[in-house]
């Protein structure tokens, strides 16, 4: 029997959260994380309404998900997110040594991908261009009324 939950289907959660923050006026990024199929954290920018240059979709989903779990390491669980992330949460993703990031569009500025070394930990399996067309059509869309 076919699960219905696969990359497309929690990417699809992610983009809902980016939705969610651009309906705020935030860049729309979205994140969600993923244990058993279920998820236990989800966030999307909030650096605006917060007044605060962390408040990424990522910190919020990885500050959920601890919560949720009791516990400061995502081992394993699954971070879906609608945007590679930047140095920083690459940074956040590393020391919770979570098991895999899977992300839809790439950011060829700010991305953690192309910094080398990695930024990302060493056990943790990298991911990209799930629903890649989707997530970066949402971001062009929101920065195209911006201008």
């Amino acid at each position: 029997m076919l699960t219905p939950y696969n990359d497309n289907y929690f990417m699809k959660q992610a983009l809902q959260e980016a939705n969610n923050g651009m309906l705020l006026g935030e860049v729309p990024v979205g994140a969600v994380i993923v244990c058993n199929n279920q998820i236990i954290g989800k966030g999307h920018n909030l650096t605006e309404m917060l007044n605060d240059v962390t408040a990424h979709a990522e910190i919020q989903a990885i500050t959920a998900a601890a919560q949720f779990l009791g516990g400061k390491y995502l081992k394993g669980c699954t971070l879906y997110v609608t945007l590679e992330p930047c140095p920083m949460c690459a940074g956040a993703l590393y020391w919770s040594q979570i098991d895999k990031v899977v992300f839809g569009a790439r950011d060829s500025k700010r991305g953690a991908c192309k910094q080398e070394p990695s930024l990302f930990h060493p056990s943790t399996l990298v991911t990209n261009g799930v629903l890649e067309s989707e997530c970066a059509a949402l971001l062009k869309s929101f920065f195209a009324e911006k201008r």
